[in-house]
């Protein structure tokens, strides 16, 4: 690939991975509720459930998938049904004084072990591979970048698929790391909120501390999950590319 067409893929992959959907979703709503270490192991999981349909698609997998109409309308079935029950989970999420974390995998101290890490890599994981129009959308992309002479179709689809998972790993870190930083801004307008007034327990301004960082992410919650629904139905009224 020449050196322009080489640039112009990965400044078109990196706008392409800056354009907000279900993946950067998932990975921003974890940042905000976890911190900027949650929200990179949420970035993991989607970069993950990329190479599932990249090496489908290289082998030809999503091409059958795309010229099947059934076998596009029970992926499709099944990754609107999860990004629903994702939604689900955080429209009716709660939390409590210690702001529970449990729909992201936190637990209820705000520690996070490494059990709580695989379930938010594999729900991002998921979240992924069940979305069908990624696999279509690396159909549609990468041969534009292939030259009808190169011997080796296969090999060049994979590579450049690696490459634009490469790219796209980063931007995912960052809007984990800009989501993170939005958390830590909103947890110091908190603490200035909840200074302790004359005459007041710690235990009692630390209470009210906990009230004021717990209500914006209560409200983050409820807007993630309608999106996360959202998505799920436009999902479902998705027509086949066979239709």
């Amino acid at each position: 690939m020449p050196i322009d067409q080489l640039v112009l893929f990965v400044a078109a992959g990196l706008l392409l991975n800056l354009t907000p959907g279900p993946d950067v979703l998932y990975i921003v709503s974890n940042a905000l509720r976890g911190g900027a270490r949650v929200g990179m192991v949420a970035a993991l999981g989607i970069t993950a459930g990329c190479f599932v349909h990249i090496f489908a698609a290289a082998v030809g997998v999503s091409a059958l998938m795309a010229a099947s109409a059934t076998a596009f309308t029970v992926l499709k079935w099944l990754g609107a049904a999860y990004l629903v029950y994702v939604g689900v989970r955080l429209l009716f999420s709660k939390a409590d004084d210690a702001i529970k974390l449990e729909a992201h995998g936190v637990d209820t101290t705000g520690a996070i072990g490494s059990k709580h890490y695989k379930t938010i890599f594999l729900r991002g994981f998921w979240t992924n591979v069940l979305n069908p129009k990624v696999a279509l959308f690396f159909l549609a992309f990468l041969p534009q970048f292939i030259a009808p002479t190169v011997e080796h179709k296969p090999l060049a689809f994979l590579l450049l698929g690696l490459l634009f998972n490469f790219n796209g790993l980063w931007v995912n870190i960052g809007w984990a790391l800009a989501a993170a930083r939005l958390t830590q801004y909103m947890q110091k307008a908190a603490r200035r909120r909840a200074a302790p007034k004359a005459g007041e327990s710690p235990r009692g301004a630390a209470t009210r501390e906990a009230e004021e960082r717990g209500g914006p992410l209560r409200w983050l919650d409820r807007v993630a999950g309608a999106m996360f629904v959202a998505f799920g139905i436009k999902l479902a009224l998705t027509e086949s590319p066979n239709a």
